[in-house]
């Protein structure tokens, strides 16, 4: 009886530690914004691996504010460095963060909002075409410098099933 203890022991364990070793198809890293605001010098960038260039991703803006919040929205310069390019290609894109009541649309808690809003046009998935090390910066072009009351902002990316 003590055999099997040990051998249903080591397969636990080997079970966890090839669980703990599989390739995840998400990526998501937040940035901490000083004193709650938001500067148009920083621009946040992430870095992240593509492997699979047949698949399609979804890209979300990761965001949390206050609820002092004064905007429903924020506006970003979306800018993406493919792999072996120096520079990149900018876009321009509204983020909705309320309705048009004024009612958030993200999670909250207390006075803390959190977002996981499309980065894309219209939400469509997005096709990488190259393989390597993509560069994805975020540049708020609000018209308000600082702006105010955003705790911290990053990027998501999930692989489409």
């Amino acid at each position: 009886m003590n055999k099997i203890k040990q051998i249903l022991f080591v397969t636990f364990f080997a079970g966890i530690l090839f669980s703990s070793c599989m390739r995840s198809d998400v990526y998501e890293k937040n940035v901490a914004l000083p004193s709650n605001k938001w500067e148009e010098s920083n621009k946040p960038s992430f870095t992240f691996d593509i492997s699979d260039t047949l698949a399609n991703y979804t890209m979300s803006l990761t965001m949390r504010h206050t609820d002092a919040y004064p905007y429903s929205n924020i506006w970003l310069n979306v800018t993406t460095t493919p792999p072996d390019e120096k520079t990149g290609s900018s876009v321009k894109i509204e983020v909705p963060l309320a309705q048009p009541d004024g009612k958030w649309l993200g999670r909250g808690m207390n006075e803390i909002w959190e977002h996981r809003m499309p980065l894309s046009r219209n939400g469509e998935a997005i096709h990488f075409k190259k393989k390597g090390v993509y560069t994805i910066q975020l540049e708020q072009i609000m018209r308000v410098n600082p702006l105010p009351e955003v705790m911290s902002v990053g990027v998501r990316l999930e692989k489409n099933k």
